[in-house]
């Protein structure tokens, strides 16, 4: 059910106009943002099991080229339970276009984690942790432009 109302809103987004952006520019990099929200007490579970599962296959796809960058943020202090999120990824994508191809990551998985039985209950174990999991992409505004 919470699936089905949060595909309405984003529907109804879509055609409020709410959602629409200009794609950016060809060839520039492409920005998105990864937040992760933890269930009370599992924020360290989760940090454990993305550095072990999840940041080396970041990590190749840097090395390979299609990623620029790739960096974890961690709030300084708590906030409301409403906005409260443990991490923020941000992934820098050398362009829109590569962020949004199809992307073999299975091939990955394979070559970095031969235990594919350990690999799939850890990586299942990882999301089980989360209350919550959304993407923002992002673009930097030019505060000195006219």
């Amino acid at each position: 059910m919470k699936k089905l109302l949060l595909l309405i809103a984003f529907l109804i987004m879509l055609n409020s106009g709410f959602a629409q952006t200009t794609p950016p520019a060809p060839g520039q990099p492409f920005v998105v943002e990864y937040y992760y929200k933890t269930k009370w007490g599992h924020a360290d579970e989760f940090l454990r099991l993305f550095k072990k599962n999840h940041y080396p296959l970041l990590k190749k796809q840097v090395d390979m080229g299609r990623m620029l960058k790739v960096w974890m943020d961690q709030p300084r202090y708590h906030a409301t339970e409403d906005g409260r999120w443990d991490y923020r990824v941000t992934i820098v994508f050398k362009n829109a276009t590569l962020a949004n191809e199809p992307f073999d990551e299975d091939a990955l998985k394979k070559q970095l984690f031969p235990d594919q039985d350990t690999y799939a209950r850890e990586e299942q174990r990882r999301f089980e942790v989360l209350d919550a999991h959304w993407d923002v992409p992002v673009k930097t505004v030019d505060l000195d432009a006219k």
